[in-house]
């Protein structure tokens, strides 16, 4: 199979042949259809995340189609699945026993420490896959498997409740996705961002209020969401909150939190809480959500051959959407 290949930090992905995986007990070998590009797929290329594995397959928004049938959910050869950044957990640890698979000890990170999806075929667990949607095809279903669900369980993490004043502080694949939530569930959404462009998508999806990065909402917010990896904007969102209100940051990696006045940030019961990973529920429920409402997603395609621009395109924000890689 063709695939294109991380062997060091801030090094060019590398398109090489390589044997398909060997199926293992457990696993099922996937044709890629698709594959969402992240930004922790550009955190762990330019090495904020540290390498695992060496040589490493980056991608974990892969749409495939399944080579046999499975046992799990009587899913059929043919059938079209999704998998996302949790690929298994080990179901024993106090945190899989209590329900919190995404707090799991010994998880498995697709696209980093096993391989991930950019690439013609990928082998993944059977019980960590997600039957998709019809409504979508393959290039705009596949930035639902990490920016949607993890968008979706960011406003769970926010406490989120219809009828609410939410910001949204950066506007990227997963604001884009979590404002069209928002918006089915009546909210008023504010949005602070850099980015002419990403606060015109912000308008255009319904956003009441758009500001630039340096703006402050005009209205205190019930909730909020950080999707910038910067405790700046942290601290932009806190300081928009009501008494009692919830920051959820939306990030795997968070660059430096600065020092801030307890008394007038933080007291009166507002709270800071960290989105980690994802669950299979969330993933179930956000998929049927998003079919539901008909979410809908404005993506840019590169073959597999051009995936380090795809990369870049996600670093230097220039592309028009999602990226998304087509083997």
């Amino acid at each position: 199979m063709k695939a294109a290949v991380l062997h060091a930090a801030n090094q060019p992905l590398r398109i090489e042949d390589l044997p398909l995986p060997t199926v293992t007990p457990g696993h099922t070998l996937l044709r890629v259809l698709a594959c969402g590009v992240c930004r922790t797929d550009l955190h762990i290329f330019e090495g904020d995340l540290p390498l695992l594995q060496k040589p490493l397959i980056l991608g974990h928004q892969i749409v495939g189609e399944l080579l046999e049938d499975t046992h799990m959910d009587g899913l059929k050869k043919g059938t079209r699945v999704g998998v996302s950044w949790i690929g298994g957990t080990d179901g024993t640890c106090p945190f899989c026993l209590r329900h919190e698979e995404n707090l799991c000890d010994n998880p498995i990170f697709t696209g980093y420490s096993v391989n991930g999806g950019y690439a013609e075929y990928a082998l993944v667990r059977s019980d960590f896959i997600y039957p998709l949607p019809a409504e979508l095809d393959n290039t705009h279903v596949a930035p639902l498997l990490c920016a949607g669900i993890i968008g979706f369980r960011s406003l769970r993490v926010a406490g989120t409740q219809p009828g609410e004043r939410v910001g949204l502080f950066g506007f990227g694949a997963s604001a884009g996705q979590a404002i069209q939530v928002l918006r089915h569930w009546n909210c008023d959404v504010l949005v602070s961002t850099r980015g002419e462009n990403h606060r015109k998508q912000a308008e255009s999806l319904g956003a009441k209020w758009v500001g630039t990065e340096n703006d402050k909402p005009p209205v205190q917010l019930d909730r909020a969401i950080t999707f910038a990896p910067s405790g700046a904007v942290v601290l932009a969102a806190i300081s928009s909150l009501r008494k009692g209100g919830i920051v959820a940051i939306n990030a795997i990696h968070l660059d430096q939190m600065p020092a801030f006045d307890y008394d007038t940030l933080l007291w009166g019961e507002r709270q800071i809480r960290s989105v980690a990973n994802m669950t299979r529920q969330d993933a179930r429920d956000y998929l049927q959500l998003a079919a539901e409402i008909n979410i809908q997603t404005q993506v840019q395609a590169f073959p597999l051959d051009h995936a380090n621009e795809a990369l870049q395109a996600v670093k230097n924000e220039t592309a028009n959407g999602p990226c998304v890689i087509l083997p």
